[in-house]
């Protein structure tokens, strides 16, 4: 749903509920300026439960990342 800022600020509660069924585009002087979505969809998924994962696990720096990935793909080339 695209709403102006105008309106949005009139209707402020209205928009709050729809919130919960669709996300809401605020616009001022035809231009998008801001998206409303509800909090359960804000932001990256949850990642918590990969905390501690790879705590046993070797430390790599991005040069041995890079060259293992090389390897893998074209061989011991040297």
């Amino acid at each position: 749903m695209i709403v102006n800022a105008t309106e949005f600020k009139t209707r402020a509660g209205k928009y709050l509920e729809i919130v919960n069924k669709e996300e809401i585009i605020i616009t001022r002087n035809g231009k998008e300026v801001a998206k409303l979505i509800p909090i359960r969809k804000q932001g990256t998924p949850n990642a918590d439960f990969l905390y501690g994962l790879l705590a046993d696990s070797e430390k790599k720096d991005a040069d041995q990342i890079r060259d293992e990935r090389i390897k893998e793909k074209y061989g011991d080339i040297g």
